[in-house]
């Protein structure tokens, strides 16, 4: 007798949910009438209708009011998630990301945008900040740095000439998947992902597929949608591109660091969106050269110490003039409105040959 009891108890939980349901959509709805209201008037001022600062202010303050049981971390998904959908109602945001569709930059996109995002797929970073640039994208996701490989060489070239600038970042826990037509290791001839990627992974390659050839492709979801081509190709990617393209995940999780995370920045025009204001966790970044003569790098650091300024990140890149001169990006901890940090960029620009901020951002936790 006690099965029926325990129906009827569940049927009635289940009616309580379709009520609150409804009561969260009624709700939903009415937050976004009043988000078209916002639209509105944003529009006739001409202000920016994407402010990440105040989505953040928005988030933080939901957290801080959470009683459980729902996470903290569950709830700043769904309220972004919300946020996502009401900006779309007011002005759909345009992103380039690395494309096809299941790369790790279209991950983070949707990570600091949401879903509601319009993706503009790209073939390479050379095309996302183009797009960008040219307003083709309102802004652009471009990879920066992995824990394991290091920097990004090529999106750190293409800041030199581009006009657009950092607001944003986002750090991704990368998990590189092994994915194949077929749900085995064997005769697997061509394994295809981004050089990051093949890097990331070269030891399991090494020790489990060694006579496989390792080929160099534009992207992660690229190397899937290749893979999903030729039962003897296979690709390092998400598992999201693994159910975009109907692929097995032969391995799991074979990258050879367990914790490898990627820096991804959130890229625009300034007059697109002007410098975030200082949140209290910022990062500066940064791109000089010095002349080339004894301690010209030393001296650059100088400012830094005379100020109180923490160096979080120094990576120089040839100047490709010939001259065996090289460009200098710098992460800095804080923001140019604090008085010590402006002070320290103040004297460090005099030091410069070549001076550019690349933009000044809240850091991800």
């Amino acid at each position: 007798m006690s099965q029926p009891i325990q129906s009827e108890a569940l049927g009635a939980l289940r009616v309580q949910i379709d009520s609150i349901d409804k009561q969260l959509l009624s709700l939903l709805n009415q937050r976004a009438h009043v988000a078209e209201q916002v639209g509105e008037i944003k529009k006739a001022e001409g202000s920016p209708f994407f402010r990440p600062d105040r989505v953040a202010q928005v988030i933080d303050k939901i957290q801080n009011a959470n009683q459980g049981p729902l996470l903290n971390q569950h709830v700043a998904a769904i309220w972004r998630e919300i946020m996502s959908a009401c900006l779309a109602l007011e002005a759909p945001q345009r992103v380039a990301v690395l494309g096809p569709e299941g790369t790790f930059t279209e991950q983070a996109a949707i990570e600091f945008f949401g879903s509601a995002a319009n993706m503009i797929y790209c073939a390479n970073f050379d095309e996302v900040f183009h797009a960008t640039a040219a307003g083709t994208a309102q802004y652009g996701v471009v990879g920066m740095e992995n824990s394991t490989e290091g920097v990004v060489a090529r999106s750190l070239d293409l800041f030199l000439r581009s006009p657009v600038h950092v607001v944003g970042e986002v750090s991704l826990l990368i998990r590189h998947n092994l994915l194949r037509q077929v749900n085995s290791l064997d005769g697997i001839e061509v394994v295809m992902a981004h050089p990051q990627a093949l890097a990331q992974c070269q030891g399991w390659l090494s020790q489990h597929l060694p006579h496989a050839e390792r080929r160099a492709v534009s992207s992660n979801a690229e190397g899937a949608r290749l893979a999903a081509t030729n039962p003897a190709w296979a690709g390092l990617a998400s598992e999201r591109a693994a159910a975009q393209f109907g692929l097995h995940i032969v391995a799991h999780a074979i990258q050879d660091e367990a914790y490898n995370r990627t820096r991804f920045a959130i890229i625009c025009l300034p007059q697109t969106l002007a410098m975030p204001p200082a949140s209290g966790k910022d990062c500066t970044s940064l791109v000089v050269s010095v002349p080339n003569r004894p301690g010209a790098v030393h001296d650059l650091l100088v400012p830094l110490k005379n100020n109180g300024v923490s160096m979080t990140r120094f990576e120089s890149r040839p100047a490709k003039s010939g001259q065996w001169e090289y460009y200098f990006y710098i992460d800095i901890a804080g923001h140019p409105s604090q008085p010590n940090v402006a002070a320290a960029l103040a004297e460090l620009k005099g030091l410069c040959a070549f001076y550019k901020v690349l933009g000044a951002y809240p850091v991800q936790d």
